[in-house]
């Protein structure tokens, strides 16, 4: 057994998750050379068992505490493989995407994670002001094309090759090391979905540790999956929100690793920050600059919280 993939999961949609499995039973990878692990986070509605019938060496674990660094941590103390793939629950990878993986780790032993694109297929027809790109919703392609990098001690940042969290495949040896450092940190263990709260980061975390380990990220266009985005991601109140959350948060994670793009404001001139970019950047004028605004705001948010430090 050489990799586990691994599905945290909270109150999965039944069709997204069965279409997830669906994505594995298809992997071309010999099924006695991976497992399948997923964590359940404290659903309400647990995940269903029916689906898995057909797939070899799977199993369910619950983790009680609520929120997807817990679920994270909980994978990584109770796999025994080489190899972590970490795939939601609305995720649909191409056939060859766990041998690619692994052949990848095998011609670059430098490779701590590894990731590639992620194709939005919408459920429904995107609304006519929506842009793609605008606000995260854990899609992206930068390509045909591979890109490795480490890290740059003289001017660290952060590398848009790394992974995103979607499709992520991680070394064990290497993302242990995360698990060590996030232990016991209330603020890290915070980071990530918990319930239906848009908190984010955890894999911005997860990579940076890494690469001050002294391993590499890379993307490889081979490792291709599909991401199945519902109606409520497309709506004008989701996109503000997690525009401006996960501004927030990145800010505070990059803080963490010593990356400073923005600087520490002092937390009273928040609010009049955020009623100068209103009027620069007029939010009711159109639904892209709505969002580009709660952007702005978050990272005030997130520059007003480092003033503390």
């Amino acid at each position: 057994m050489k990799i586990t993939v691994v599905i945290p999961t909270y109150n999965p949609n039944p069709k997204f998750f069965e279409r997830t499995v669906q994505g594995l039973e298809k992997q071309t990878l010999d099924k006695k050379e991976w497992q399948l692990l997923i964590i359940d986070n404290a659903s309400t509605r647990p995940p269903d068992q029916k689906c898995l019938t057909y797939l070899e060496n799977a199993r369910v674990v619950r983790e009680t505490n609520l929120g997807l660094t817990h679920a994270r941590l909980r994978a990584i103390r109770e796999v025994d493989t080489e190899f972590i793939l970490w795939v939601d629950d609305d995720n649909i990878l191409e056939p060859n995407y766990l041998a690619d993986a692994l052949e990848i780790f095998k011609t670059y032993p430098h490779l701590g994670s590894i990731g590639g694109p992620a194709i939005p297929e919408y459920q429904e027809d995107p609304p006519e002001w929506f842009e793609p790109g605008l606000a995260p919703i854990g899609c992206r392609d930068l390509g045909n094309s591979m890109i490795m990098t480490g890290w740059d001690t003289e001017n660290p940042t952060y590398p848009d090759c790394a992974p995103i969290g979607a499709g992520m495949v991680t070394r064990t040896e290497a993302i242990k090391e995360w698990d060590k450092a996030v232990t016991g940190d209330k603020f890290r263990l915070a980071l990530g979905r918990t319930g239906d709260a848009l908190t984010s980061g955890e894999d911005n975390d997860i990579n940076l540790v890494i690469l001050r380990n002294g391993w590499n990220v890379g993307y490889f266009q081979k490792l291709k999956l599909t991401h199945l985005i519902p109606p409520g991601r497309l709506t004008l109140k989701y996109q503000q929100n997690i525009k401006r959350v996960s501004f927030r948060d990145y800010i505070r994670v990059l803080d963490i690793h010593g990356i400073r793009p923005w600087p520490a404001i002092p937390v009273w001139t928040v609010k009049l920050r955020k009623l100068k970019a209103y009027f620069k950047l007029k939010p009711r004028s159109s639904p892209g600059a709505s969002i580009r605004w709660h952007g702005t705001c978050g990272q005030f948010e997130g520059q007003a919280s480092l003033s503390n430090k």
